[in-house]
């Protein structure tokens, strides 16, 4: 069945309901989740710099969603990885789920309709490129 479930998450509400989904699905099945957030390279500098401006690039910030929904899965008791990553989200997704071998994709359905169904969003793309089954929950 689906022993090995990447699942993307970029903070909002839609996906936050993805991976709930995602690790509904999981339970059921005993396999593992990987949780991945894409980024784009930024950092806040300030003129001293040091911890400060590191503590609040988009590479940690990323690390603290994918640490939060983690949290979440583990405690429903499933196994959990995370892949805080720069790219584009569907590449991302794809690439981590390339190498984990991940048997589902899971994303939400966000951006789904209206202009941006046919210029592209993050679940078309996914749809289009995956190397495994996509499940496009619905969250909206």
């Amino acid at each position: 069945m689906f022993e090995t479930v990447v699942v993307g998450a970029d903070g909002s509400p839609t996906a936050a309901e993805a991976v709930r989904q995602a690790i509904e699905l999981v339970k059921l099945t005993g396999g593992s989740l990987h949780i991945v957030s894409a980024y784009t390279p930024q950092s806040l500098t300030t003129q001293g710099g040091g911890e400060f401006a590191k503590s609040l690039g988009s590479d940690a910030l990323a690390q603290s969603l994918v640490d939060d929904l983690a949290s979440r899965a583990s405690i429903a008791g499933v196994t959990v990885a995370t892949h805080p990553r720069p790219g584009s989200p569907a590449d991302v997704i794809c690439d981590v789920a390339g190498e984990v071998a991940a048997d589902l994709i899971i994303v939400g359905n966000k951006g789904m309709t209206g202009a941006r169904r046919i210029l592209g969003s993050v679940p078309n793309s996914v749809a289009h490129q995956a190397p495994c089954s996509v499940l496009i929950a619905a969250t909206t």
